[in-house]
């Protein structure tokens, strides 16, 4: 969906959004927390609609939603497991552990399973660096993390 094809709805509901924290000091974080929760990530085409309300450049506001693990400009499956990519948890054993979730999978990171039901994500940092790999799966967050507690974590959500 191009800016110019924005749907009436998608519009009202995006304005709506801005219009309730643009006010307000340091607004740009909680307008993409509530269109996350509204759409299940912030879609590009909202993105300079938010920085021409906010008077921010479309760069900041891309360069917001890429930076943190929090935000995804594209759509997910139901469940989101994200595997920490950062260096305590590479020295861990990370490397290998994502490996052998991308394996079980059939999957890479960003991408979904054929079902809908799964994406993986890469974060850096999950802070638990002393207790790496970690892993977290929707508001769980999983310690010293082996294949083992990552394919718990899946059957558990359900994914």
């Amino acid at each position: 969906m191009t800016t110019s094809a924005i749907s009436a709805d998608f519009s009202a509901r995006l304005s709506a959004i801005i219009d309730c924290h643009k006010d307000r000091e340091g607004p740009l974080l909680p307008i993409l927390h509530d269109i996350q929760s509204e759409w299940g990530y912030v879609p590009e085409e909202a993105q300079p609609v938010i920085a021409a309300a906010l008077s921010l450049t479309r760069a900041e506001v891309h360069g917001v939603v890429s930076f943190y693990h929090d935000f995804r400009d594209h759509p997910s499956g139901r469940h989101v497991l994200r595997l920490c990519r950062a260096e305590a948890c590479q020295s861990m054993g990370a490397d290998a552990l994502a490996e052998q979730v991308r394996a079980a999978l059939g999957i890479d990171f960003h991408e979904t399973t054929p079902d809908g039901r799964l994406t993986l994500e890469p974060v850096f940092c999950l802070g638990l660096c002393a207790c790496g790999p970690s892993a977290q799966m929707g508001d769980r967050l999983v310690g010293r993390a082996s294949f083992a507690k990552v394919q718990r974590l899946v059957t558990e959500a359900g994914a």
